[in-house]
C-alpha cells in the first residue's frame, strides 16, 4: 500500500523559488571580482537566473548537457548556478587551483558545451584553450566596460548576455532523480573523479543541513561562506542559505585576513565557513592589529582536522564556538559535526576539548560505521581504528562516466579515511588510508601529531609522513614550516609532544622545510610531500 501524499519533485529551483517568494527583500552582498561592494536580493537572483536559462535554452543547451562554471562566490555564480540546474542541465563547477592538465582532463571528460569564468581566469583559459576542443562558448562574469579582448571562443561579456533575455521560463518540468551538478574530486591519486548530485540529493542535502545540529539557519543568520562553490557547493551554503532566507555575503576573490575581516564586522556576519588556513590567516591578522569580533557567534572549520590551538584561540581570544565538520565530494559533503551533547557543554571548557577535536557525530540522513579489511563491523570504543563507511541518500553510489559501483555489498562507501569512534558515537579521522604510518603492525595517527605540533607557537604549518625503517617498517617524521624569523630546534619540538602522544608514536626526526604544500582544497598535499622527501634517509 502507497501513502496517498502529493509528487512533488524534490528539485532545486524550488529553493530559488522559496527565497524570492518569502525572502525577497533579503540581500546578497558580493565583493565583486571588479573591486566594489555590490548589493542585491533573492528576488533579483531568481529573476536574473531565468534570463540565464533563457540564455542557455537559445543556445541549444538540453537537459543533461554540462555546463561549466570557473567562478568565485559571487552572486553572478549563484544565479548561474539555478539558471543552469532549473533547466535541467548539470551544472559543472571547476577548481581553478588544480593544474591545468586536471582541469583539461575534467573540462573533456564531463564534455562541458559553456563555461561561465571571472575575469579573473580569462588567462588560465586562453592557456588550456587549444585542449578543450568542445567549449562552444566562454562567458566572462561582467559587464561590458570590463570585458577583456580575449580570444576565447564566442566570448560575451555576462551583463550583455542576459540583458536581452526574457525572464519567463518553466524550471523543474523533469523527475527529481534528474542530474543536478558535477564536482571532481581533487585526484591525488589517479585522474580526478566526478560526482553527478541529483536534485533529490542536493534538495535533501538541503534539509540535512537546516537541521540545527548543522548549519542551523535561520532569516535572522548572516552567512559568510568563505568556502568555494567549487568545493562540494560550498558545503551545501548555496542552497541552505536561500532556503533559510539568510542573507549571505560572498567574499568574491579576496580571501585574505584583513578582507574576511573587513565583511565580517561591516555586514555584521554571524556564521560562516571555511577551511582551516583561512581561519588561520585571520587569527593571525586580529592579533597584529589587536582587533575582535562583534557578531561572529560561530564558525564551521572543515577540510582537514582542525587544531586544538585554533579552537581554543577562537574560543579564548574572540568568545567564537569553532564547529568541526568531516565529509567530502562523494558525501555532498556533509558527513559529521562536532556538536556537543548536553553532557559534554556542562562540562569546562578545557574538559570538552577532548571532543571538539574530533569530527563529531552525523546528523540524520547520513549512516556511518567503522569495518576492518575483511569488511567487519568493528566496536564504537574510541580505540579500534577502522576504515570510514558511510550510506545515506546524500552519497555517491558510483562516479560520472565509469564503470561499476563504489559501494560494498550493504551499501556503503568506504571513504578512505581511517577513524575511531568513541562510545559517546564521536567519530575522529586519524588518517587518510594512503597516510597511515604502519609501525611494527600498528598504526600511528598522523593526524593527531599534527594537530599538536602546529599548536607550537613557532609553528606556521606541520605534516607528519612515515619513512622506511629497518625494523619497524615505517616511524614518523615531523615536518615544520616555521613562523618567519624562527629558527629549528628539534628537541624543543619533541618536548612540546611530550605526554601527549604515546612515546613509541613520537617521531624520529623533525626536519624544517621552506614550504609545506597544499593542494587544490587547502588540505595538505602528502603525495607531493612524499615525492619531494623519497631521497630522505632517517638519522642513524
Amino acid at each position: 500500500m502507497l501513502g496517498l501524499m502529493q509528487d512533488w519533485p524534490l528539485t532545486v529551483d524550488k529553493i530559488i523559488d522559496h527565497a524570492k517568494n518569502w525572502h525577497g527583500d533579503r540581500e546578497v552582498v558580493t565583493r565583486s571580482v571588479e573591486g566594489p561592494i555590490v548589493r542585491t536580493t533573492y528576488a533579483a537572483i531568481h529573476e536574473r537566473a531565468r534570463r540565464v536559462s533563457n540564455a542557455l535554452k537559445g543556445w541549444g543547451i538540453k537537459p543533461g548537457d554540462r555546463v561549466a562554471t570557473l567562478a568565485w562566490n559571487t552572486d553572478k555564480h549563484i544565479e548561474t548556478w539555478y539558471g543552469v540546474m532549473g533547466i535541467g542541465a548539470v551544472c559543472h563547477t571547476l577548481n581553478p587551483r588544480l593544474f591545468p592538465e586536471q582541469l583539461i582532463y575534467i573540462i573533456n571528460h564531463a564534455e562541458d558545451r559553456v563555461i561561465f569564468t571571472d575575469l579573473t581566469f580569462v588567462p588560465l583559459l586562453e592557456a588550456i584553450l587549444p585542449h578543450i576542443p568542445k567549449v562552444e562558448r566562454v562567458i566572462v562574469m561582467t559587464d561590458a566596460a570590463h570585458m577583456p579582448q580575449t580570444k576565447l571562443p564566442r566570448a560575451e561579456a555576462y551583463e550583455a548576455v542576459i540583458a536581452g533575455q526574457s525572464t519567463d521560463c518553466v524550471w523543474g518540468d523533469f523527475e527529481e532523480n534528474t542530474a543536478c551538478g558535477l564536482c571532481y574530486t581533487s585526484g591525488t591519486t589517479g585522474n580526478p573523479k566526478g560526482v553527478l548530485y541529483s536534485h533529490r540529493s542536493n534538495f535533501i542535502h538541503t534539509l540535512l543541513g537546516l537541521q540545527s545540529t548543522v548549519l542551523g539557519a535561520t532569516p535572522s543568520e548572516v552567512i559568510l561562506p568563505v568556502v568555494p562553490m567549487f568545493h562540494a557547493n560550498a558545503w551545501g551554503i548555496a542552497f541552505g542559505g536561500p532556503a533559510a532566507g539568510a542573507k549571505l555575503v560572498m567574499p568574491g576573490a579576496k580571501m585574505d585576513g584583513a578582507s574576511i575581516y573587513e565583511l565580517l564586522e561591516t555586514e555584521k556576519v554571524t556564521f560562516s565557513a571555511a577551511v582551516p588556513t583561512v581561519w588561520q590567516g585571520l587569527l593571525m591578522h586580529m592579533r597584529e592589529h589587536g582587533l575582535k569580533l562583534s557578531t561572529v557567534k560561530r564558525v564551521l572549520i572543515g577540510g582537514s582536522a582542525v587544531p586544538e590551538s585554533l579552537i581554543r584561540a577562537f574560543h579564548d581570544d574572540y568568545g567564537v564556538e569553532v564547529l568541526q565538520g568531516w565529509g567530502m565530494t562523494e558525501t555532498s559533503p556533509i558527513g559529521t559535526l562536532s556538536n556537543m551533547t548536553p553532557e559534554l557543554e556542562s562540562l569546562p571548557f578545557e574538559e570538552q576539548l577532548k571532543w571538539r577535536v574530533k569530527q563529531g557525530t552525523p546528523p540524520l540522513g547520513v549512516e556511518l560505521k567503522l569495518k576492518d579489511d575483511a569488511g567487519r563491523t568493528l566496536d564504537h570504543d574510541g580505540h579500534t581504528f577502522g576504515h570510514l563507511m558511510v550510506k545515506g541518500p546524500t552519497v555517491a553510489r558510483a562516479y560520472f562516466r565509469e564503470e561499476g559501483s563504489i559501494v560494498d555489498g550493504e551499501g556503503f562507501f568506504d571513504t578512505g579515511d581511517v577513524a575511531t569512534v568513541d562510545d559517546m558515537g564521536f567519530m575522529q579521522i586519524t588518517d587518510r588510508s594512503k597516510d597511515v604510518i604502519k609501525s611494527g603492525g600498528e598504526w600511528i595517527s598522523s593526524i593527531e601529531i599534527e594537530n599538536i605540533a602546529v599548536g607550537h607557537p613557532k609553528v606556521e604549518l606541520a605534516a607528519v609522513i612515515g619513512a622506511a625503517h629497518p625494523k619497524w617498517d615505517e616511524r614518523p617524521v615531523l615536518l615544520l614550516k616555521l613562523k618567519e624569523g624562527e629558527a629549528l630546534d628539534k628537541q624543543e619540538h619533541l618536548d612540546f609532544l611530550q605526554g601527549k602522544i604515546a612515546k613509541w608514536w613520537m617521531p624520529d626526526d623533525v626536519v624544517a622545510l621552506d614550504e609545506i604544500p597544499l593542494g587544490a582544497t587547502g588540505k595538505i598535499d602528502k603525495k607531493l610531500l612524499r615525492e619531494r622527501l623519497k631521497d630522505y634517509r632517517l638519522p642513524a
